[in-house]
Protein backbone atom coordinates (compact mmCIF):
# COMPACT_ATOMS: atom_id res chain seq x y z
CA UNK A 1 0.00 0.00 0.00
CA UNK A 2 1.64 3.51 -0.80
CA UNK A 3 1.96 5.93 1.37
CA UNK A 4 -0.70 8.11 -0.03
CA UNK A 5 -3.14 5.68 0.42
CA UNK A 6 -2.22 4.63 3.88
CA UNK A 7 -2.69 8.87 4.56
CA UNK A 8 -6.21 9.05 3.01
CA UNK A 9 -6.94 5.55 5.21
CA UNK A 10 -5.52 7.29 8.35
CA UNK A 11 -6.99 10.73 7.42
CA UNK A 12 -10.93 8.61 7.35
CA UNK A 13 -10.36 6.75 10.30
CA UNK A 14 -9.15 9.89 12.47
CA UNK A 15 -12.65 11.65 11.10
CA UNK A 16 -14.69 9.03 11.86
CA UNK A 17 -13.26 8.82 15.31
CA UNK A 18 -13.64 12.83 16.03
CA UNK A 19 -17.72 11.51 14.68
CA UNK A 20 -17.70 9.09 17.68
CA UNK A 21 -16.26 10.76 20.25
CA UNK A 22 -18.82 13.65 19.78
CA UNK A 23 -21.32 10.82 20.35
CA UNK A 24 -20.05 9.01 23.03
CA UNK A 25 -18.80 12.19 25.05
CA UNK A 26 -22.82 13.39 24.48
CA UNK A 27 -24.22 9.93 25.96
CA UNK A 28 -21.83 10.62 28.87
CA UNK A 29 -22.86 14.28 29.62
CA UNK A 30 -26.29 12.78 29.64
CA UNK A 31 -25.83 10.10 31.73
CA UNK A 32 -25.68 11.90 35.43
CA UNK A 33 -27.80 10.09 37.41
CA UNK A 34 -26.43 7.92 40.26
CA UNK A 35 -28.03 5.04 41.79
CA UNK A 36 -27.76 1.34 42.41
CA UNK A 37 -28.51 -0.62 39.17
CA UNK A 38 -30.40 -3.68 38.54
CA UNK A 39 -28.24 -5.96 36.23
CA UNK A 40 -30.08 -9.41 34.77
CA UNK A 41 -27.66 -12.24 32.80
CA UNK A 42 -30.09 -14.96 31.03
CA UNK A 43 -30.38 -16.74 27.99
CA UNK A 44 -29.11 -20.47 27.29
CA UNK A 45 -25.52 -19.35 26.60
CA UNK A 46 -22.33 -19.77 28.75
CA UNK A 47 -21.24 -17.51 30.64
CA UNK A 48 -23.79 -15.71 32.48
CA UNK A 49 -22.22 -16.58 35.82
CA UNK A 50 -18.74 -15.76 34.85
CA UNK A 51 -19.88 -12.17 33.85
CA UNK A 52 -21.11 -11.63 36.89
CA UNK A 53 -18.13 -13.27 38.99
CA UNK A 54 -16.10 -11.07 36.36
CA UNK A 55 -18.49 -7.74 38.32
CA UNK A 56 -17.63 -9.12 41.36
CA UNK A 57 -13.74 -8.87 40.64
CA UNK A 58 -14.19 -5.30 39.68
CA UNK A 59 -16.44 -4.67 42.70
CA UNK A 60 -13.71 -5.19 45.03
CA UNK A 61 -10.68 -3.71 43.24
CA UNK A 62 -12.57 -0.79 44.52
CA UNK A 63 -12.85 -2.06 48.37
CA UNK A 64 -16.82 -2.42 47.82
CA UNK A 65 -18.32 -5.21 50.11
CA UNK A 66 -19.70 -7.75 47.97
CA UNK A 67 -22.50 -10.53 49.14
CA UNK A 68 -23.03 -14.12 46.69
CA UNK A 69 -25.99 -16.18 47.16
CA UNK A 70 -25.74 -18.88 45.04
CA UNK A 71 -29.41 -20.47 44.90
CA UNK A 72 -29.15 -23.50 42.09
CA UNK A 73 -25.64 -24.77 43.37
CA UNK A 74 -23.98 -26.91 45.32
CA UNK A 75 -22.74 -30.41 45.17
CA UNK A 76 -20.16 -29.44 43.70
CA UNK A 77 -17.30 -26.87 44.58
CA UNK A 78 -17.66 -24.07 41.48
CA UNK A 79 -13.85 -22.36 40.56
CA UNK A 80 -15.43 -19.26 41.54
CA UNK A 81 -16.53 -20.96 45.24
CA UNK A 82 -13.43 -21.79 46.00
CA UNK A 83 -11.44 -18.57 44.76
CA UNK A 84 -13.80 -16.11 46.23
CA UNK A 85 -15.41 -17.72 49.31
CA UNK A 86 -11.69 -16.96 50.47
CA UNK A 87 -11.95 -13.38 50.29
CA UNK A 88 -15.75 -12.65 50.92
CA UNK A 89 -15.73 -15.48 53.88
CA UNK A 90 -19.28 -15.18 55.38
CA UNK A 91 -20.69 -13.76 52.60
CA UNK A 92 -20.49 -16.16 50.02
CA UNK A 93 -23.15 -18.54 50.63
CA UNK A 94 -24.35 -22.02 48.27
CA UNK A 95 -27.53 -22.25 49.31
CA UNK A 96 -28.74 -24.55 46.56
CA UNK A 97 -28.80 -28.78 46.86
CA UNK A 98 -27.84 -28.71 43.18
CA UNK A 99 -29.72 -29.05 39.49
CA UNK A 100 -33.35 -29.45 39.59
CA UNK A 101 -33.20 -32.40 37.62
CA UNK A 102 -30.57 -33.70 40.07
CA UNK A 103 -32.73 -33.15 43.28
CA UNK A 104 -36.23 -34.55 41.84
CA UNK A 105 -38.07 -32.97 44.93
CA UNK A 106 -40.23 -30.21 44.19
CA UNK A 107 -40.92 -29.72 47.96
CA UNK A 108 -37.27 -29.52 48.95
CA UNK A 109 -36.46 -27.43 46.28
CA UNK A 110 -38.75 -25.11 47.30
CA UNK A 111 -37.65 -24.88 50.68
CA UNK A 112 -34.28 -25.07 50.07
CA UNK A 113 -34.86 -21.98 47.80
CA UNK A 114 -36.85 -20.11 50.85
CA UNK A 115 -34.29 -20.55 52.72
CA UNK A 116 -31.62 -18.83 50.02
CA UNK A 117 -34.15 -16.09 49.82
CA UNK A 118 -34.61 -15.45 53.36
CA UNK A 119 -30.83 -15.15 53.27
CA UNK A 120 -30.77 -12.95 50.16
CA UNK A 121 -33.10 -10.27 51.82
CA UNK A 122 -30.72 -9.75 54.55
CA UNK A 123 -28.63 -8.07 52.31
CA UNK A 124 -31.33 -6.59 50.19
CA UNK A 125 -32.14 -4.74 52.88
CA UNK A 126 -28.73 -3.53 54.57
CA UNK A 127 -27.01 -0.40 52.64
CA UNK A 128 -23.64 -1.81 54.03
CA UNK A 129 -23.36 -3.73 50.80
CA UNK A 130 -22.41 -2.35 47.69
CA UNK A 131 -23.32 -5.57 45.48
CA UNK A 132 -25.32 -8.92 45.57
CA UNK A 133 -25.39 -11.54 43.36
CA UNK A 134 -27.73 -13.86 43.18
CA UNK A 135 -26.84 -16.62 41.07
CA UNK A 136 -29.24 -18.74 39.84
CA UNK A 137 -32.79 -17.11 41.23
CA UNK A 138 -34.17 -17.08 37.36
CA UNK A 139 -34.03 -20.31 37.05
CA UNK A 140 -36.30 -20.58 41.02
CA UNK A 141 -38.75 -17.80 39.70
CA UNK A 142 -39.11 -20.40 36.31
CA UNK A 143 -40.09 -23.02 38.55
CA UNK A 144 -42.46 -20.79 40.71
CA UNK A 145 -40.61 -22.15 43.93
CA UNK A 146 -40.62 -18.54 45.26
CA UNK A 147 -43.26 -15.52 44.51
CA UNK A 148 -42.23 -13.19 41.88
CA UNK A 149 -44.22 -10.47 42.98
CA UNK A 150 -42.48 -10.51 46.44
CA UNK A 151 -38.92 -11.04 44.62
CA UNK A 152 -39.51 -7.95 42.41
CA UNK A 153 -40.91 -5.88 45.66
CA UNK A 154 -37.65 -6.19 47.84
CA UNK A 155 -35.32 -5.59 44.40
CA UNK A 156 -37.28 -2.45 44.14
CA UNK A 157 -36.98 -1.25 47.70
CA UNK A 158 -33.52 -2.26 48.58
CA UNK A 159 -30.76 0.60 48.99
CA UNK A 160 -30.73 3.26 46.44
CA UNK A 161 -27.26 2.93 45.94
CA UNK A 162 -27.07 -0.96 46.09
CA UNK A 163 -26.34 -3.01 42.80
CA UNK A 164 -28.01 -6.55 42.16
CA UNK A 165 -26.94 -9.09 39.43
CA UNK A 166 -29.84 -11.62 38.93
CA UNK A 167 -28.12 -15.02 36.65
CA UNK A 168 -30.25 -17.77 35.23
CA UNK A 169 -31.49 -19.12 31.95
CA UNK A 170 -35.60 -18.08 31.32
CA UNK A 171 -35.65 -14.29 33.23
CA UNK A 172 -39.07 -13.46 33.47
CA UNK A 173 -40.64 -10.71 31.36
CA UNK A 174 -41.76 -8.64 35.10
CA UNK A 175 -38.14 -8.89 36.10
CA UNK A 176 -36.91 -8.27 33.00
CA UNK A 177 -39.06 -4.88 32.83
CA UNK A 178 -37.59 -3.41 35.80
CA UNK A 179 -34.24 -4.44 35.15
CA UNK A 180 -31.66 -1.63 34.29
CA UNK A 181 -28.89 -3.68 32.34
CA UNK A 182 -30.56 -7.22 30.59
CA UNK A 183 -27.76 -9.38 28.73
CA UNK A 184 -29.49 -12.60 26.75
CA UNK A 185 -26.39 -14.83 26.30
CA UNK A 186 -27.42 -17.20 23.17
CA UNK A 187 -25.07 -20.27 22.00
CA UNK A 188 -23.50 -20.13 18.90
CA UNK A 189 -21.29 -23.19 19.68
CA UNK A 190 -20.51 -25.02 22.37
CA UNK A 191 -17.68 -27.77 23.01
CA UNK A 192 -20.32 -30.12 24.99
CA UNK A 193 -22.55 -30.51 21.91
CA UNK A 194 -19.39 -32.04 20.34
CA UNK A 195 -19.02 -34.67 23.32
CA UNK A 196 -16.39 -32.72 25.42
CA UNK A 197 -17.25 -32.69 29.45
CA UNK A 198 -17.48 -29.67 31.47
CA UNK A 199 -13.68 -28.96 32.36
CA UNK A 200 -12.25 -27.18 35.13
CA UNK A 201 -11.84 -23.47 35.09
CA UNK A 202 -14.22 -23.66 32.58
CA UNK A 203 -17.27 -24.94 33.43
CA UNK A 204 -16.66 -25.82 36.63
Amino acid sequence: MTSDRLSKLDKRHQQRMQRKKIVVDAGISHATEERGVLIVHTGNGKGKSSAAFGMVARALGHNMRVAVIQFGKGRTATGEELFFKKILSNHYHVMGEGFTWETQDRQQDIRTAEGAWKKASEYLTNSDFDLIVLDELNIILKHKYLLLQNILTTLQNRPKMQHVIVTGRAAQPELIEIADTVTDMQNTKHAYKAGVCAQKGIEL
